[in-house]
């Protein structure tokens, strides 16, 4: 699901979390109107921050102060000091509506919600940026006086998706009405790949590619301007899901090329040619259609490399492809850690200069840094810290800079060196969780870094770590939107449980001012599936502290099956999704229940998306165990969901179908006799609403009472400045109509 777009738990900061009567003055209270209104309370928060290739710049985009969803080009002139806004998305943007397809692409990449420029790219030289917005292409062209001069490069009706600059600058490509087109800088482009049925794409990534393997675009330049790669997709043989899409003023039905779980792929083709289309060969992916293309890159040599992912994702291919002919190799292939387990894919690679590669693993049960000289493998990163992302790669002191995750909570970014025997060097501040990026030659970092008790601030660094100058600061001043609340707000609490194999399960609580002798209702968030992890020391928002300024316990636990904490950690939901997280989750009711300040009668489960379905399969496995839950777009068959999310963890249903019977939160849904309220975008095309209607047809036919609040017009993101107050003021009007309130 890539299901992290909901996993939105809410952490804050800083005062004494308990308190009796009179040791606090009473603080200024977070509605969720506020929560949710511009400007944003974490303040000014940067996007797709790039240093330009001769360094001089960083630029990022920045949203308003007066619309938090609306972001702007910025530039930031590293010898100045000095900041400029570069595009102007308002001025500038024509307001066309999107195409149905940049819309879906949106909601693919998780920006659906975003206005103005949501990306743009660096021209190799330095000389300018190319900016897509509202369907259209800009180079903003920097005239050295820290401004841009916009040119205009398409003008149409149609949207022009995945645009990018050639690596030599040479010429601009895009996809429009699903044929790849390329013209040079200054001329009109022109199609290079043919018109076919509606059912082929070129140069677009599959609906699987998008939604669950990180890979957004389906074509690729080489490094000379000479050849590129094209994917071409034939979605003849998906089946037609028919989504209503059910709006306040009317419904729109669209026949969606949805690949369930067991069913028919997509059929994705690579060819190479020249950038006026001519010299087109096809590359030699394997004699099994039934595979997945996971990532595409040119090398150093000017050979194409192609990751191949068998159905299963147990066994990746790495392929070299002559880019003349099209045949192709295996250079090296990567397994999973373990028979019962999956590859976890990532963009976590380099290749270097000199011919190797850069190549992350989880081969030893954690993630790690390996090098590959097309022979040897050299391990870089070891221990069961797992490293999570890699940073940069400075070539010439053959330094690796990457992102670890330290004491299960924080991440920390350091530096080793690509000889696989050096010490690796923490560059950032421990008592921050941090996140960092680089220049392409890795001499400049760009760190963000947040806790709990300090929004997300950023700062330009060297590669000692010393930080050079502030890019946000974001400091809690009286200027800060957040400064009104600071008073009232709350440390979060850290702790452990032990799950049933005796493993350490991270808690987190954050408690509102309590009365001795007085008992408190706790509001138990949970995501609880592959991927997100819920608890960690960074700043979360200020959702969590609105909760409990409503005088609630605020409770996430983070249970097996989630990231960060290596293969063995995440391998217990293999083939078994809805067990392990149900009993873990479960241990955190319980160990709520021994507390003397909560009242273990008023305990309220909410989750979205995997956290919707987990309340579901709560609800049925413990009655009575909590007061009540809130399921938002949950998944309620895991054969409604897409094959490569669901058959990377559950196995093909067709070999499989147990699993799949075992895991469904339908054949016991009329066990659910505790409180429950139902939630759903009705326009969903990502948790199709299906999943719910069939749930609300069992219970209606079962004759169990539950409530349901549906958002029509809204797909999977039910978001907005007046949505999302409507939402969660729905939600603790539930939990106040059941008499899950705090003590008078």
């Amino acid at each position: 699901m890539r299901l992290s777009l909901l996993a939105a738990a809410a952490v804050l900061v800083s005062a004494p979390a308990l308190a009796d009567d009179h040791a606090m003055t009473k603080a200024q209270e977070l509605s969720f109107e506020r929560v949710f209104a511009s400007p944003s309370l974490n303040g000014t928060s940067p996007r797709q921050a790039k240093l330009s290739p001769d360094g001089r710049y960083l630029t990022l985009l920045r949203n308003r102060s007066d619309d938090l969803e609306r972001y702007d080009l910025w530039g930031f002139d590293v010898s100045t000091g000095e900041w400029t806004m570069l595009v102007d998305s308002e001025a500038l943007g024509s307001g066309r509506e999107l195409s149905e397809d940049e819309k879906m692409q949106r909601e693919r990449a998780r920006v659906g919600n975003l206005k103005g420029i949501i990306s743009y790219q660096w021209a190799s030289d330095g000389s300018g940026v190319l900016v897509p917005l509202d369907g259209d292409l800009y180079f903003a062209k920097l005239d050295g006086q820290n401004e841009a001069n916009v040119r205009r490069l398409t003008d149409t009706e149609e949207s022009e998706l995945n645009p990018k600059l050639s690596p030599r600058g040479g010429f601009v490509s895009f996809v429009r009405d699903r044929q790849l087109w390329v013209g040079e800088i200054g001329s009109e482009a022109a199609p290079i790949t043919p018109k076919e049925a509606d059912t082929i794409r070129w140069g677009e990534a599959e609906f699987v590619a998008q939604e669950e393997m990180g890979r957004l675009t389906g074509y690729w330049w080489d490094r000379n301007d000479t050849r590129l790669a094209v994917q071409r997709t034939d979605e003849s043989p998906v089946g037609i899901v028919t989504r209503a899409a059910i709006g306040a003023k009317g419904t729109k039905v669209f026949d969606q090329r949805y690949p369930v779980a067991g069913s028919d792929n997509a059929i994705v083709d690579l060819f190479l040619m020249d950038p006026d289309g001519q010299n087109r060969v096809k590359v030699d992916l394997g004699s099994d259609p039934d595979i997945y293309v996971a990532r595409v890159n040119w090398g150093p040599d000017d050979y194409l490399y192609v990751q191949r992912q068998n159905r299963e994702q147990t066994v990746l291919d790495m392929l070299k492809v002559d880019p003349a002919t099209g045949e192709s190799e295996i250079w090296f292939t990567e397994k999973s850690a373990r028979e019962d387990y999956w590859i976890n894919l990532s963009d976590n690679y380099r290749f270097l200069k000199d011919g190797s590669l850069l190549w992350w693993s989880e081969r030893d049960g954690f993630g790690h840094f390996y090098r590959f000289n097309g022979s040897d493998w050299t391990q870089l990163t070891s221990g069961s810290s797992p490293a999570t992302s890699l940073v940069g790669v400075n070539e010439e002191k053959r330094e690796l800079f990457f992102q670890r995750t330290d004491d299960v909570l924080t991440q920390q970014i350091y530096r080793t060196y690509l000889d696989g025997e050096t010490r690796p060097t923490l560059l950032t501040d421990a008592t921050f969780t941090n996140s960092a990026s680089m220049d392409s030659k890795g001499r400049t970092l760009y760190v963000t870094r947040s806790k709990t008790d300090q929004p997300a601030q950023s700062y330009l660094a060297d590669t000692d770590g010393k930080r050079l100058t502030w890019v946000e600061e974001n400091a809690l001043d009286a200027d800060h939107p957040y400064t009104p609340y600071l008073a009232g707000h709350t440390a979060p609490e850290y702790g452990t449980v032990k799950a049933e194999d005796g493993t350490d399960l991270h808690y987190m609580m954050l408690k509102p001012e309590m009365a001795a002798g007085k008992q408190y209702p706790v509001f138990y968030y949970h995501y609880s599936g592959p991927g997100p992890q819920v608890v960690d020391k960074g700043w979360g928002g200020a959702l969590a502290q609105a909760v409990v300024d409503k005088g609630y316990i605020y409770f996430a636990l983070d249970n097996r099956g989630t990231a960060n904490r290596g293969v063995d950690f995440e391998q217990p939901i293999y083939r078994a999704m809805g067990g392990v997280e149900v009993r873990d989750q479960k241990v955190g009711a319980e160990f709520l229940k021994t507390l003397d300040y909560v009242d273990g009668d008023k305990i309220a489960l909410y989750g979205w998306s995997y956290g919707g379905y987990m309340t579901l399969k709560q609800l049925q496995a413990d009655p009575g165990l909590y007061a009540a839950g809130i399921s938002g777009a949950p998944v309620t068959k895991w054969e409604l969901y897409d094959t490569h999310y669901t058959e990377r963890f559950m196995g093909d249903p067709r070999k499989v179908p147990e699993a799949y019977d075992k895991a469904s939160a339908i054949p016991d849904a009329t066990k659910i006799s505790d409180p429950m309220l139902l939630i759903h975008g009705m326009a969903d095309d990502n948790v199709v609403f299906e999943n719910s209607s069939e749930l609300i047809s069992v219970l209606q036919e079962g004759n169990v009472p539950f409530e349901m609040m549906l958002y029509p017009g809204y797909t999977h993101r039910v978001a907005g400045e007046n949505i999302s107050p409507h939402l969660w003021n729905t939600i603790f009007r539930f939990l106040e109509s059941h008499g899950i309130t705090p003590p008078e």
